[in-house]
């Protein structure tokens, strides 16, 4: 793997991780209830994919307007690797050091919005006392544990992503 094409990931995710981490202290010191809503989530998800998009396209750009399938997909996870765990080491921080109080009321406002949704889709009252059960049960959503759960999760998403990412914006030089 080439350095410009891991100069460009490492400076994409430390562009993203900032982004991440930016936005992340504003809804917390904003208003919690952020955290809840659905297109927060799925707004921060596209963020991590157009930051992983514009890697590959920059580092195809400054190969020439070629790169191979590895370099694409490289410079995507590196990009987004990086955003992931800056972000990840923001929030925890932010809910076991700053403020764990923060910690528990977002639980708290996630379990209520969890039970609000699953009676909109008029999900039988047991499924719904069987899920407010299980979520009462786990510890601080923010312990280091669920913290490293979550990036492994977070990258294997988002390197399905990353494929189809790379299967497109690859490009073979035909002198080579």
């Amino acid at each position: 793997m080439e350095t410009s094409i891991k100069s460009n990931g490492i400076n994409y995710g430390l562009y993203l991780g900032g982004a991440l981490s930016l936005l992340t202290v504003i809804a917390y010191a904003v208003n919690l209830d952020l955290f809840t809503k659905w297109w927060y989530g799925i707004g921060l998800m596209i963020l991590v994919i157009v930051f992983g998009i514009i890697s590959s396209m920059s580092s195809k750009k400054l190969l020439g307007g070629f790169i191979n399938f590895k370099g694409a997909f490289s410079s995507y996870f590196i990009t987004v690797a990086i955003g992931i765990v800056i972000s990840a080491l923001v929030s925890y921080i932010v809910f076991n050091v700053i403020d764990p109080e923060a910690a528990t009321l977002l639980q708290e406002k996630i379990l209520d919005s969890q039970v609000e949704m699953m009676r909109g889709f008029n999900a039988p009252e047991d499924a719904i006392a069987q899920v407010v059960e299980q979520m009462e049960k786990e510890d601080n959503m923010f312990a280091l544990s669920k913290v490293l759960q979550s990036i492994a999760f977070q990258l294997i998403g988002f390197s399905v992503v990353g494929l189809i990412v790379a299967l497109v914006v690859k490009k073979d030089n035909p002198e080579a």
